[in-house]
């Protein structure tokens, strides 16, 4: 008997090691629900939004070597899940998007759901494709897989209509897996001039993104080879340990921590590897960038389109990071540890974290208590799922990331509401790991429901939240230079009431002598298979570095004539109340 679509999409996926699908079913996808129903390799997890879906698929392509998946109804359900689909896009991350369609053997117009997504879809996605045929199924996904991971990373939509998933017919043979290349595109004679660059610099640097994520060994050893300070992007924080004695923080310039800003202070030639030098990397664009650059990236188009490198080297970070290796090996014996460097950074972390926990009189949870807690508390292996929002730049820079891939963000896209559902795909992929939420409220009430995902399936999951009553990144931003803070007030909301609707424990948590006693409990409920929100009542009247210096150093960019609009305007405002 002839297979179905629906039978043979599933007969796709389980070869390509699919073991989760996130989506909703609805008209157009029942029969692709009713397959993998039967499917022994893969479990369908049911979302309150495709939203989320997408944000689970997104946490599971980062935190492992599967493939985030969705599986979603047309229209309604791809406007939905863009936002997660976009942030896939735009951080590189590989996804498949599996979507019903309408019925092509119909001569009917305006049917349920008939929108042309693939315009809609085109510019979030690698590749789109429309199946039109049975025998185009298994290839098809085989391909989008195959897309999704090569060269830069990102999501594949691929459309089955209801038609073809209801019918039986001819099929296609499974093709053997592809082979993901790994490139190394770049000349050996820019290799070479390369490292004698980095060989010659008297304070050569490293800046590293999230293209190094699979590269950590060799960004240690070149790092420790030249006794060069290392920074990272806001999406890289966990490609470089920051117990290791090179490690600096986020960023390097105006934008970033004390340790970083005295290490790259007189950097003469930097090592940029995996990062685009996009905006928020950078603190705004301002960052000083040494002419010596030297940028790797598995995307040539980055190249020069922000800071103009000295040299260029295309390829995947490990691939092109060993050859440099081997390079630097040659040419020179390697430079001594550089002890009074360790220290200097070492004793300007010390100070920051001490400037933190000075600040504030201890009626609401201090910044650095907390992640001072959770630090000794967590595991170095621990996943951490931070959203985006002022408690995004608290964790870069208060929280040390102990191991690879150990922390996720969503940065390009910068979508709230992304780490509720991301910790949940996160815990799928790795049960056997702690994973955690850092979250503030705003970005917290977008999709919390989806807790109840977490509960139907058994996952312990803690859900730091950091409560103020407002979306306090873009309050701080309005406060400098409007003194005001419009619409930026959430009110008051009871997160308790949202453990009870969701099936989570709640602990809350006013002052600083509750933070370690809180964190134990919320990691025992864990333990046990319950989510849990931590209610932390967060004292978030000191502005992170980033904040600080991304403030002045979009404020300095403006035309005179505005800053010295905004400066009366603030003025006046001050003095009128």
């Amino acid at each position: 008997m002839k297979p179905t679509g629906a039978q043979l999409a599933v007969q796709a996926l389980e070869a390509l090691g699919i073991k989760y699908t996130f989506g909703i079913p609805g008209v157009h996808n029942t029969e692709l629900y009713d397959a993998l129903n039967n499917s022994e390799l893969i479990t369908p997890i049911l979302v309150t939004h495709e939203g989320g879906a997408a944000f689970m698929a997104d946490g599971v392509s980062r935190t492992s070597d599967q493939i985030g998946t969705l599986v979603i109804v047309p229209a309604a359900g791809v406007t939905h899940a863009a936002s997660g689909i976009g942030e896939a896009f735009l951080d590189g991350v590989p996804m498949l998007v599996i979507c019903g369609g309408i019925r092509t053997d119909l001569d009917k117009r305006y049917q349920l759901h008939e929108l042309d997504q693939h315009a809609f879809i085109k510019p979030l996605t690698k590749a789109n494709f429309l199946i039109t045929s049975h025998a185009e199924i298994i290839p098809t996904l085989f391909k989008a897989w195959e897309i999704a991971h090569s060269d830069e990373p990102g999501p594949v939509f691929v459309e089955i209509p209801v038609n073809l998933q209801m019918f039986p017919g001819e099929a296609s043979n499974l093709p053997v897996l592809p082979v993901i290349a790994r490139p190394q595109r770049a000349a050996a004679a820019d290799i070479q001039r390369a490292a004698e660059m980095l060989l010659a610099a008297k304070h050569p640097g490293l800046f590293l993104g999230w293209g190094t994520r699979d590269a950590s060994d060799e960004t240690c050893a070149i790092a420790e080879f030249l006794q060069a300070p290392v920074a990272t992007t806001l999406q890289g924080l966990s490609v470089f340990r920051a117990n290791h004695p090179l490690h600096t923080g986020f960023g390097f310039g105006a934008a970033a921590v004390p340790a970083a800003r005295n290490a790259f202070a007189d950097c003469d030639c930097l090592l940029a590897v995996g990062t685009r030098f996009a905006e928020i990397a950078t603190g705004s664009f301002g960052v000083t960038v040494p002419p010596n650059l030297i940028h790797a990236d598995i995307n040539p188009e980055v190249f020069n389109a922000n800071y103009p490198a000295a040299i260029t080297l295309e390829g995947d970070a490990k691939a092109v990071l060993d050859a440099l290796l081997e390079q630097l090996r040659k040419l020179g014996a390697g430079a001594t540890a550089n002890t009074e460097l360790h220290q200097r950074i070492r004793r300007d972390k010390i100070a920051y974290n001490e400037e933190w926990l000075r600040h504030g009189n201890g009626d609401k949870v201090n910044p650095a208590v907390f992640f001072n807690s959770l630090r000794t508390a967590v595991p170095d292996d621990a996943i951490a799922v931070v959203d985006d929002g002022n408690h995004t730049y608290l964790t870069a820079e208060l929280f040390p990331v102990h191991g690879p891939k150990a922390l996720i963000v969503p940065t390009d896209f910068n979508s709230m509401g992304y780490a509720v559902p991301a910790a949940i795909g996160a815990k799928l992929a790795n049960p056997d790991r702690e994973v955690f939420a850092i979250v503030g409220d705003g970005a917290f009430t977008m999709t919390c429901m989806e807790i109840v995902s977490a509960t139907r399936l058994g996952l312990g999951i803690v859900y730091y939240v950091f409560h103020d009553g407002e979306l306090s990144q873009i309050a701080q931003a309005q406060e400098i230079p409007f003194n005001r803070k419009p619409c930026t007030a959430l009110g008051a909301i009871d997160f308790n009431g949202v453990a009870i609707a969701t099936g989570a424990e709640y602990i809350r948590v006013p002052e600083n002598g509750d933070v370690p006693q809180a964190i134990a409990q919320a990691r025992g409920l864990a333990a046990t298979g319950r989510p849990v929100i931590v209610d932390l009542i967060m004292d978030y009247s000191k502005r992170t570095a980033f904040t600080q210096g991304a403030v002045k150093t979009n404020f300095k960019r403006l035309p005179l004539a505005q800053r010295l609009r905004m400066v009366t305007r603030a003025i006046k405002r001050k003095i009128t109340g």
